[in-house]
């Protein structure tokens, strides 16, 4: 989003905005070890929904 963008939202927007910037520069990646006889392929979560041959289930 460009500043000029920006400009036109209502300073909550912007603080949100600010909060999420910090939030994703703080974040780090999982340190987990690797999975021992696990299925090939992406991990069936990465949507927060399982995912397998293509069909999403939520818990």
């Amino acid at each position: 989003m460009t500043d000029t963008a920006r400009s036109d939202l209502p300073p909550e927007a912007l603080r949100a905005l600010q909060e999420a910037d910090e939030r994703r520069r703080a974040a780090r990646e999982l340190d987990l070890p690797t999975e021992l006889g696990g299925r090939d392929g992406p991990e069936p979560v990465r949507y927060g929904d399982w995912e397998k041959k293509g069909i999403a289930v939520d818990f």
